[in-house]
């Protein structure tokens, strides 16, 4: 099976728009475009960087509809991220990660509050650098899925979720779905 047979059969790349009725707020982290180290880092099933591109971008938009929020946990890219900003879908509050780079500072956030359907969330690119004081659910990236055991996509013990993109599926994943899953699930989730 080549890499785009492997991708489309396990949810990886889209090849429609995704129904909408699952909200309209998303979030993931460390798409790492045009990176082409993080593909062999990660085992992502991609054969060149044109390729990722591609289809994360064509994943993002075919999720997130104009008019939805993102909230991006960090590493767009190795470099300049504003070339990319502009091709995605949605309104994007953007938490610096440690390996991006922005001619609009303005727009980047260290972390982002958020209370939402009554759960407090945190977003930051690296769990580590979650304040002491709060008690709340820290959705992040950073740790891809090198370390699933340590940081899963869902660890409820320590109230973290890991929304780097090889943890969700490649796509942006809606809020809704966290909350459902902090509400009625109890046990660690290593990948989706």
């Amino acid at each position: 099976m080549n890499k785009k047979e492997y991708r489309l059969k396990n949810g990886y790349e889209l090849t429609e728009i995704a129904d909408h009725s699952y909200g309209s707020l998303f979030t993931i982290g460390d798409l790492h475009l045009d990176h082409s180290n993080i593909i062999s880092y990660c085992n992502r099933p991609f054969n060149n960087i044109a390729e990722m591109n591609r289809v994360l971008m064509k994943n993002w938009n075919y999720i997130v509809k104009p008019d939805d929020t993102v909230y991006f946990v960090g590493d767009m890219t190795l470099g300049n991220s504003d070339k990319f900003i502009e091709k995605l879908n949605g309104n994007i509050y953007f938490i610096w990660g440690n390996h991006d780079e922005t001619e609009d500072v303005d727009t980047m956030h260290e972390s982002v509050r958020l209370s939402y359907k009554g759960i407090e969330f945190l977003f930051i690119h690296d769990p580590v650098m979650r304040p002491v004081e709060f008690e709340g659910w820290t959705i992040h990236g950073h740790h891809h899925n090198k370390h699933p055991r340590i940081f899963p996509f869902f660890d409820p013990k320590n109230k973290k979720i890991n929304v780097s993109v090889e943890m969700i599926q490649y796509r942006p994943y809606p809020m809704d779905s966290i909350v459902n899953l902090i509400t009625t699930n109890h046990e660690k989730i290593e990948m989706l």
